[in-house]
């Protein structure tokens, strides 16, 4: 130990003994994002002070009760580690306290494995898009009052709640709501109800935030419907006697899906702002058009971000084929495995249904319009129902980690951790080809070998 004086941890009624010597700081409870299937001991990531940080119950590992935990205590263990306690005392003598060893406590409770995945050693492009990238367009569909549209994913960086505060722009062009910020530049936002001069006015919606050109902007719409991967045979032109200016010039193609009973517009995003929109927006940000175009230029990858219970998760976009609504009813099939929900019919395709939140061990949240994620895993597609579809990110490489080794198989799940400290928000990052086993990956196939089945 770092000599004989001690920070007394507080965990009930008893108190511990932390050699002060690699102790980096004591702080508040901090935000955590919670690790399912984790050790026992680990409450969760946290964010402290850019750095992702596991923060383990004090209590726990001296198997005491816990429940109290006001304050973590970061020390140093070749990495920082966040130890939680009810309270933190002023430094005693030894002889005061019941010293611990912080190193073979977490060694007993998190045996490491040795395992360690990398930056970038996630599935490859091949590995994820197989069979879709040659004749699929990846699609992001949302809706303007009843009428649904989509964009190619590809320019999308993210999709926002409508902020609370937009500053406004006086003698502004009517389709330009204000400015906000984002990632530290300065975010114009548009109605795309406007702009495509459609009927009605915007409410609380969501905020598409999409790159046309070397600049971002942001787009109002009502909601975010779906992920969608469409094939050419289904997309097409637009009628020459419909492409005739205005709106309907902003329209690229139009996707015909579900036997062609639903339509949808594919919008031309280098077509969306008018040019002088474009200038008076854009005026005098030659620095700010150098620097997005860095940006573009640097490493970085696509997540679909979802919520099971009250954590977020995300996916490589690349695995993701489709984002669909939770039917109302699922085809049981009998002597399906346990893990199996049921199975849904996805225009003609079987698809194999399972419950995500059981899965991760948490709650289902109730009332919402769970949706289900549909992603493909080699040669196999499976959905896993979710909570929510809250966002697709675009992150720059530099700001993926690693995620920790902690000490169980069932964590391995999680392969990288999105770290946004401006937003003090942790995001674990799903590895596609770790969500199945390859029983359950051999089960599945049989399953979505019997065909469709009627619905009871």
């Amino acid at each position: 130990m770092a000599g004989d004086r001690l920070l007394a941890l507080e965990v009930g009624d008893k108190s511990f003994g932390l050699p002060s010597g690699i102790v980096r700081e004591v702080a508040r409870m901090p935000r955590l994002a919670r690790v399912p299937h984790a050790p026992p001991a680990l409450m969760g990531l946290a964010n402290i002070r850019g750095a992702v940080v596991p923060v383990l119950s004090l209590a726990t590992l001296v198997e005491r009760p816990s429940g109290g935990e006001r304050r973590v205590v970061i020390v140093d263990q070749g990495e920082p580690i966040g130890l939680a306690v009810d309270q933190v005392s002023t430094q005693l003598d030894a002889s005061d306290l019941q010293a611990i060893d912080i190193a073979e406590l977490i060694s007993n409770s998190i045996p490491a494995t040795g395992v360690r995945h990398s930056v970038g050693s996630g599935m490859s492009e091949g590995e994820l898009q197989p069979e879709l990238t040659a004749e699929t367009l990846p699609l992001l569909v949302f809706a303007i009052g009843d009428q649904e549209f989509a964009v190619p994913i590809a320019i999308v960086e993210h999709v926002l709640s409508l902020p609370e505060h937009i500053t406004r722009m006086p003698l502004a062009d009517p389709a330009v709501v204000g400015s906000t910020t984002l990632d530290g530049a300065l975010l114009p936002i548009l109605s795309l109800r406007t702009l495509l001069a459609l009927p009605g006015t915007d409410g609380k919606g969501r905020v598409l935030v999409v790159r046309i050109g070397v600049h971002r902007v942001g787009l109002v719409v009502d909601a975010m419907r779906s992920i969608l991967r469409v094939a050419e045979d289904d997309i097409d032109p637009v009628p020459q006697v419909l492409a005739r200016g205005g709106a309907e010039a902003r329209i690229q193609a139009i996707c015909r899906l579900d036997g062609g009973n639903r339509l949808v517009s594919v919008l031309a995003a280098d077509q969306l702002l008018r040019d002088d929109i474009t200038a008076r927006l854009f005026q005098g940000a030659e620095r700010h058009d150098m620097d997005e175009t860095v940006r573009e230029t640097q490493p970085h990858e696509q997540f679909l971000l979802f919520r099971v219970g009250d954590d977020e998760f995300g996916l490589p976009i690349g695995a993701v084929e489709e984002v669909a609504m939770l039917p109302a009813k699922l085809t049981r099939l009998p002597r399906a495995p346990a893990f199996v929900q049921g199975v849904m019919n996805l225009r003609g395709q079987v698809i194999p249904v399972i419950d995500q939140a059981r899965r991760f061990g948490a709650e289902a949240a109730a009332g919402r319009k769970r949706r289900v994620v549909v992603v493909r895993i080699g040669d196999l597609s499976a959905g896993f129902v979710v909570d929510a579809v809250s966002d697709v990110l675009r992150v720059e490489a530099d700001a993926l980690r690693p995620a920790p080794d902690l000490g169980n198989a069932e964590t391995r799940v999680f392969d990288r951790i999105v770290n946004l400290p401006e937003e003090q928000r942790i995001v674990l990052i799903v590895s596609p080809r770790e969500l199945l086993d390859r029983a359950e990956q051999d089960l599945l196939r049989g399953i979505s070998a019997k065909g469709a089945v009627s619905t009871p």
